[in-house]
């Protein structure tokens, strides 16, 4: 990949950072580094394809119909869903694409994606996660 998460990483061992912080080097925010280290860490290849799934809350059915729908038109597979019961105002939005490769470009353009359409709905982004 031409790029090591250890070295990226391996500001952690000198001073606290800000989990949304940017890498300088790639433009990945640290929390989706850590979560890359953790995959790798767990065996994973990042080289690899795998099945990636993102996770949106909005405070309405529309919101979130319409956060859907704007994901569907950007080629990710979206379903919005109905509140859970401990937390009956939010609904949420799983954007999910299969056969994934975890390479720079992809985490950073799909994390900017999700936080954009979440922040047009005034909706919130919590974050992804990935087969490992």
């Amino acid at each position: 990949m031409g790029w090591s998460l250890r070295t990226m990483l391996s500001r952690f061992d000198r001073r606290p950072i800000d989990p949304e912080e940017r890498s300088p080097q790639l433009g990945l925010k640290y929390k989706d580094l850590m979560l890359l280290d953790a995959i790798q860490k767990q065996g994973g290849d990042l080289l690899a394809p795998r099945h990636v799934l993102h996770y949106l809350y909005f405070a309405s059915s529309g919101a979130a119909a319409r956060a859907r729908d704007e994901l569907v038109a950007a080629g990710w597979h979206a379903q919005a869903r109905d509140p859970l019961s401990e937390y009956p105002d939010q609904w949420g939005v799983v954007a999910e694409q299969h056969d994934v490769v975890l390479e720079p470009d992809f985490v950073r353009t799909a994390t900017d994606l999700m936080e954009a359409v979440a922040a047009r709905g005034d909706g919130e982004y919590d974050g992804w996660e990935a087969s490992a």
